[in-house]
């Protein structure tokens, strides 16, 4: 049985951790509704533009941009985006998990079945390290953006997959990250972002939509200004997409992680009295017996 300084030990031990858990919960709190805020003003943005694009290149007779090129899937990329410190539950993990089932199914499946070389450009440590132990190259690594990320903090990722692409580097690239559903829930999301999706990848109720475009001065002049943006917009919903995830499951990790070092407190608490009861009864009895013997 553990001593009564060893039982005093642990509990200020997992005070001192619930105190620092307790901390961190209210900071993730903090930033949490600002994350949150953030993603939900980007979305509508994204997904027109999204939507609009994929509308625009369906009334195109040729690929008139080579951001627009489709081609048989040998060499795939992947954004995958998670955090620098964890401490969020399990998010990286089923973010990586994503994007390895993502590989084995491009692997096995619009294919047919043939050699896919899959490389990964990182958003965050934990991702790269975990997608390293896995076997994945990794072709680039970026640092999380930071608490308030900033429109122009994913040009320079922008401009790297694009550049990827056009050099053939890449025959599609695929975004990998935790969508924000809401504070409890954050599920993994795996989207095309090059080439632009087709009306055939569209639900049947957006695809039901025809339109006529006429262009000003030229087709090939306009997506070539549309399309780098289109990057750039749905990169940088993916980073607030993730940045509103880590901060709520941080939040729920760090409040479960202080319930937990507070039951066990209680817990100690329970053993300490009971030992220190036990040790108090020992000695009066030990005692009573010293006095009795002496007394004859």
């Amino acid at each position: 049985m553990a001593s009564l300084k060893e039982i005093r030990g642990r509990i200020a031990s997992i005070r001192n951790i619930s105190q620092i858990t307790r901390a961190m919960e209210l900071v993730a709190a903090s930033r949490m509704k600002r994350a949150q805020e953030a993603i939900l003003a980007a979305r509508p943005y994204s997904d027109e533009l999204r939507f609009a694009l994929s509308r625009v290149t369906a009334a195109i007779d040729e690929e008139v941009d080579p951001l627009l090129a489709r081609r048989p899937i040998h060499r795939l990329g992947l954004i995958v985006m998670t955090t620098d410190r964890g401490l969020a539950g399990a998010l990286d993990s089923n973010t990586v998990r994503a994007a390895l089932r993502h590989i084995a199914e491009e692997a096995g499946g619009r294919n047919g079945g043939g050699p896919v070389e899959a490389s990964a450009i990182t958003v965050g440590r934990k991702g790269r390290d975990q997608l390293r132990r896995a076997g994945v190259p990794i072709a680039a690594h970026f640092p999380r953006l930071g608490d308030r990320p900033g429109f122009a903090d994913v040009t320079p990722i922008a401009r790297l997959v694009a550049e990827d692409f056009l050099a053939g580097t890449f025959d599609e690239i695929s975004l990998v990250y935790p969508g924000f559903i809401s504070t409890l829930t954050q599920r993994p999301s795996v989207t095309t972002l090059l080439p632009v999706p087709r009306p055939e990848d569209l639900s049947a109720e957006e695809a039901a939509t025809t339109d006529e475009y006429l262009f000003e001065p030229s087709p090939d002049a306009v997506l070539s200004r549309l399309l780098p943006h289109y990057v750039a917009v749905d990169l940088y919903r993916a980073v607030l997409e993730a940045n509103a995830s880590e901060q709520s499951a941080r939040m729920i990790a760090m409040r479960s992680a202080t319930d937990n070092a507070n039951e066990l407190m209680d817990d100690l608490t329970l053993v300490y009295n009971k030992t220190r009861q036990a040790t108090i009864t020992r000695e009066m009895i030990e005692i009573a017996s010293g006095a009795e013997a002496l007394g004859g």
